[in-house]
């Protein structure tokens, strides 16, 4: 059997292993170990393992993930994402859809902070949720905003899945990272315009809000919402101004927050610091994992010759390069919609990375293109994770099916983001280039 042939059957096993229930880890680590020592032998496939463990766990760019993840962590027992809800709420509820539209809000400072789209979406649906039924929302416009809400948590900074696909493409991390700020807040802008519009052509989705608030009541609502803003800010701008090493930015922000989370609460038990370290360690332990068995199939790849045969099968096509986008698209929609978002950039990124920068695409632009279709995936049928989170938190209130019929608009917005990356690829371009 040829090396090609030997790639094919396990690139087949490992979708087989995934269908079948086997953990995403557990089908990659197998499946390239094996791979490898039907390659090139059993005492060099263990000292090729050897040398990629050590060279995972050992990289000082790792050290990203684990302080994005804390602080994300801290963001969430300390209970910001309700200062954010408010503050969104008071600003923004007396118009109609403003609600759901400071949901949007809210949830994009919140994700920015916590890195996580499912975390977003849990902690606003807890929030957001019961507030806008008992104002009369619509069951599927109010758990559907918040579903594709919790998808800007990977596109502002920091983001671990940002780092994620740094690490797996070799690219610039804190590049990565100031390149998802301008294409998060557009992408929220954008979902904001389509509830407008949505409540717009029907207004009885969304009754319009007879609370107001005083100017001074707006301003003192700011009192923990700012500071959580700014320090998102300071981050932003001290790897664009070349202050802080991803690293560092990590850091700086998990400590800020950490202090925010203090002042707010005034206690180390109700942030429940030691369960928060714990689950840091055990979910940055997990995609230490899930990063190792990845790079281990894409040597499995590379060694088979697939990686090449089929960069070389689709430069070869005498077609637009954009014709060769819409088809990757395509395929992190359609597998976007049956697995997590980590799992899905480790099983693609071997074949489409070289095939983008073979055709002549900035990594940095790729990986923001990418981030956002692996997301609009997390909230699309069958699978469409945000979408069991928000069902589920709910506690009853909603059921799956109000939240997949409302998602309609929401992926439509995330469409027109996808086009506006590729018509003006300076959205996600201009800070990199700039930074120092």
């Amino acid at each position: 059997m040829s090396n090609l042939a030997i790639g094919l059957v396990g690139t087949a096993g490992l979708f087989a292993g995934i269908l079948l229930g086997i953990n995403v880890m557990v089908a990659l680590g197998l499946v390239g170990s094996l791979g490898l020592a039907w390659l090139v032998g059993f005492k060099a496939a263990t000292a090729l393992l050897s040398t990629v463990f050590f060279d995972t766990t050992h990289s000082f760019h790792f050290s990203v993930i684990p302080f994005c993840l804390l602080m994300g962590f801290f963001a969430m027992r300390a209970g910001l994402g309700e200062d954010l809800f408010e503050a969104a709420s008071k600003w923004l509820g007396g118009m109609r859809g403003g609600l759901a539209i400071s949901t949007t809000l809210g949830a994009a400072a919140f994700g920015a902070a916590s890195g996580s789209s499912v975390g977003t979406a849990t902690v606003f649906t807890k929030l957001a949720l019961p507030q806008m039924l008992e104002r009369g929302y619509d069951k599927s416009l109010a758990s559907a905003a918040i579903a594709i809400a919790g998808t800007l948590a990977v596109m502002i900074p920091p983001s671990a899945l940002v780092v994620v696909y740094g690490i797996l493409t070799d690219s610039s991390i804190g590049a990565l990272l100031v390149a998802g700020f301008i294409p998060g807040i557009v992408f929220a802008l954008l979902l904001c315009v389509a509830i407008w519009l949505k409540v717009y052509f029907n207004p009885a989705l969304a009754p319009t809000e007879t609370r107001r608030f005083a100017l001074r009541e707006k301003l003192w609502s700011l009192r923990m919402a700012g500071p959580l803003v700014l320090i998102i800010f300071c981050i932003v701008s001290g790897l664009y101004l070349g202050i802080f090493t991803p690293t560092e930015a990590g850091a700086v922000g998990a400590a800020l927050t950490f202090i925010l989370a203090l002042v707010r609460h005034r206690s180390l038990r109700r942030i429940e610091l030691r369960e928060t370290l714990l689950e840091t360690i055990r979910t940055t332990a997990m995609i230490f994992a899930i990063l190792m068995c990845a790079l281990v199939f894409s040597k499995f790849l590379a060694l088979s010759g697939m990686t090449n045969s089929v960069g070389g099968f689709l430069t070869g096509l005498e077609v637009n390069r954009w014709v060769i986008v819409a088809l990757v698209a395509l395929i992190y929609l359609a597998l976007g919609m049956l697995m997590d978002a980590p799992a899905l950039l480790a099983i693609t990124l071997p074949i489409t990375h070289p095939v983008m920068m073979d055709l002549g695409f900035d990594p940095v632009w790729f990986g923001i293109f990418v981030v956002l279709l692996v997301e609009i995936g997390a909230v699309t049928p069958p699978v469409g994770i945000n979408c069991f989170v928000v069902q589920s938190a709910s506690a009853g209130r909603v059921r799956l099916e109000d939240v997949f019929r409302g998602l309609v608009p929401f992926v439509a917005a995330g469409l027109v983001m996808l086009v506006l990356l590729c018509l003006v690829p300076q959205i996600a371009l201009y800070l990199p280039e700039r930074m120092r």
